[in-house]
């Protein structure tokens, strides 16, 4: 039984089709495309024409298949035992969890000599940083032209023409025909690519041209059909990785077939499988723009359709409102009438009450009176009670004396004079004026 992992240190569980296919990806990703030696063994040829063998050596053995179009194009009649040079892609057979090589090209052995030149090349260009993904450009939803590089007499010129026409008949496209194929064919393709650098905004910009007949070039197709690796071989061309490199718009790489790579799909911001599939990237079908704009007029028309309707219903309950103006006097005065009466109710309402309020008084005026003037005699009682039993008379009457010095201070401690000072003395029937004769503290 498992033991109680972890969460964080918990391997990820793979689903097995989900981890075959990345592991597929990842093979696809760092190996491919590939070229091996090696010698064939089991080799068969299927009744719908794809092909399966064995290449080994001393040290190990790969499952490999040759579908019906690569086989079609073999020079030789393979047998085993011949010593061979594959040009293919490594993956996973998922249904058996296989590895295996996915063949395109089959020579015998000495033939390789192209595919290493250029697995030389796009090394040292992707160490040049011409194969970033950070470099690579998104294409425009809607370009104002396209710019085309192609052979005049190739079947993917007709192929892409038939495409935007299909797709985008309103977006004009630039041709500038090149050789696709041979010694000549790399300069050709430069020159016209440069040519379609000066006809984008930038490059008008740039070379101050006069405005041209068409709207500047928003993407550029490098468009070439299928063939062995001798005939895609101008697409291998350093100067050509370069040219595409420094296109001042998003380039689309379609050369050759599905399986076949080149330096060009490395260097273009974007690698089509086809031809016809480069023109469908950079052409969104006509008929979804227009159902877009239709799908917009709707709304802007419900919308409009809403304003007015609510525009009338607010006029038909304004003209309710409103009626004839004959009628909106006669509800006024009706109003003004109801107010009279009832500012004539509310004011004789008000004089009974006060009326009544009067009489209230009036009875009670007397009773109230007598109430508040004995109220206000006990209290003056009250007062003069208090007052005299704080009268300072009252204290001398009961046998104290009120003495002061010479200079009418009030004597309180015996060290306020001194022996044989003057003491004026009052008295409750009259006054004293005496002499210090010892003063004493009590």
């Amino acid at each position: 039984m498992f033991e109680p992992q972890n969460h964080a240190t918990a391997p990820l569980i793979w689903e097995v089709g989900a981890l075959c296919r990345a592991v597929a990806d990842s093979l696809q990703a760092r190996f491919n495309p590939l070229a091996v030696r090696g010698e064939l063994a089991g080799f068969s040829r299927a009744a719908s024409g794809h092909c399966y063998f064995t290449l080994k050596d001393a040290q190990g053995q790969l499952r490999c298949a040759m579908f019906r179009r690569a086989a079609g194009q073999l020079t030789f009649n393979p047998r085993d035992g011949d010593q061979v040079e594959l040009r293919a892609s490594l993956g996973v057979y998922e249904a058996r969890g296989d590895l295996q090589l996915i063949v395109e090209d089959m020579r015998q052995a000495g033939q390789g000599q192209l595919f290493e030149q250029f697995l030389r090349l796009k090394a040292r260009l992707e160490a040049e940083g011409l194969f970033d993904a950070a470099r690579k450009r998104p294409l425009p939803v809607m370009p104002r032209a396209i710019g085309l590089v192609t052979s005049l007499g190739a079947t993917a010129l007709h192929d892409v023409a038939t495409t935007l026409a299909r797709r985008v008949p309103h977006i004009p496209v630039v041709l500038a025909p090149a050789q696709v194929q041979g010694a000549a064919a790399p300069a050709t393709l430069c020159e016209a690519l440069s040519q379609l650098y000066l006809l984008t905004h930038a490059g008008q910009a740039s070379e101050a041209k006069k405005p041209l007949n068409h709207p500047p070039i928003d993407v550029i197709l490098l468009v070439r059909g299928g063939g062995s690796m001798e005939d895609l071989w101008a697409f291998n061309d350093e100067a050509l990785a370069r040219t595409i490199v420094r296109s001042p718009v998003p380039l689309v790489s379609g050369v050759g077939h599905e399986t076949d790579f080149t330096i060009a799909d490395f260097c273009a911001d974007l690698r089509a499988p086809t031809p016809t599939a480069a023109a469908e990237l950079v052409a969104q079908p006509r008929a979804d723009w227009l159902g877009a704009l239709q799908l917009v007029q709707e709304r802007l028309t419900q919308a409009l359709q809403r304003q007015i309707d609510g525009g009338h219903q607010r006029l038909d309950g304004a003209a309710q409102r409103l009626g004839r103006p004959s009628g909106l006097v006669a509800a006024a005065q009706l109003r003004l009438a109801n107010q009279a009466q009832r500012l004539r109710h509310a004011a004789l309402f008000k004089l009974e009450r006060s009326a009544q309020v009067q009489q209230a008084l009036e009875g009670d005026f007397p009773r109230i009176f007598e109430r508040s003037l004995a109220r206000h005699a006990e209290r003056l009682e009250r007062t003069a009670l208090r007052l005299q039993l704080v009268d300072p008379q009252q204290v001398l009457a009961r046998g104290y004396a009120l003495l002061t010095d010479a200079q009418g201070q009030v004597l309180t401690r015996p060290s306020q004079v001194r022996t044989g000072a003057p003491v004026h003395a009052r008295l409750a029937e009259g006054e004293l004026d005496l002499t210090v004769a010892q003063p004493r503290l009590l």
